[in-house]
């Protein structure tokens, strides 16, 4: 039995799960597909009952998008996934606020320097968007690039975080990405 808790958001409504211990699922309104497909694969034929927010998520939330960008630094999460998954969505959450990393940079620091490709497929199954900050990942080039919640959300993102200027798709500074190892 999965909790199911909304959030409104000003890029949208959000949809979060919890396990009571954990949070397993947080996505936007409108990819409910993905979310069921990736919720199905996880546990099977899952029930969901709206509840209370045991994790006192919400506030959290709330704390995030009023400027408090490290809030959700320790919300604990229950990714599920593949080892390498895992580790992907664990190094996602080392890159602070306001930094991003290229896939590569973190195919590096997951200790597989050829699989940028694989990180990058590892992003796009996340199931905990924002706490498992996949939208902090970006294209070689600097370019934005995928994110399951949609370019503009991952933009709004980024530049609510100070990793992103106003009206270019490159880093608001570039010494703020590291470089790679």
């Amino acid at each position: 039995m999965l909790h199911y808790h909304e959030f409104e958001s000003p890029l949208g409504r959000i949809l979060f799960a919890s396990d009571g211990q954990s949070i397993c699922m947080l996505d936007f309104a409108g990819c409910e597909q993905r979310t069921e497909m990736l919720l199905a694969r996880r546990y099977g034929d899952v029930q969901f009952r709206r509840g209370s927010d045991p994790l006192n998520l919400k506030p959290l939330l709330r704390d995030y998008f009023n400027g408090r960008l490290h809030a959700l630094d320790h919300v604990p999460v229950n990714t599920g996934g593949t080892a390498f998954q895992q580790q992907v969505w664990k190094a996602l959450r080392t890159i602070p606020a306001g930094e991003t990393r290229s896939y590569g940079q973190l195919a590096v620091q997951v200790r597989r320097p050829k699989a940028s490709r694989a990180v990058g497929h590892a992003n796009s199954l996340n199931p905990v968007a924002i706490i498992v900050p996949c939208h902090r990942v970006i294209g070689a080039s600097s370019a934005l690039t995928g994110y399951a919640g949609g370019l503009e959300r991952k933009r709004w993102l980024l530049q609510h975080e100070g990793a992103l200027s106003a009206n270019l798709d490159l880093p608001a500074d570039p010494a703020r990405i590291p470089a790679t190892a």
